[in-house]
């Protein structure tokens, strides 16, 4: 169950890491001893960008939910504008 592969070896044998992203998880990949990328399965990914809550949901919860707001419009009138 191999999790870090080396850039050539990655590209030699991407069927594998493919596979074992599916399988094992994400698959990390090195160039020149640094963590150049990491490969993950398609539903991994959607997890981690997908948004935990509608933006319904996120201001329901915020502690300022229910709090009254004293908005006002300021009436001047806008600045002159030369065309």
């Amino acid at each position: 169950m191999k999790k870090v592969w080396q850039l050539q070896e990655a590209k030699n044998k991407l069927s594998e890491v493919v596979e074992r992203a599916l399988k094992d998880g994400p698959q990390t990949i090195t160039r020149r001893g640094q963590i150049a990328v990491v490969v993950v399965s398609a539903k991994d990914y959607e997890n981690m960008v997908k948004p935990k809550n509608s933006l319904a949901e996120f201001f329901q919860k915020s502690p300022l939910y229910g709090v009254e707001l004293d908005i006002k419009r300021i009436e001047d009138y806008a600045r002159e504008v030369q065309l």
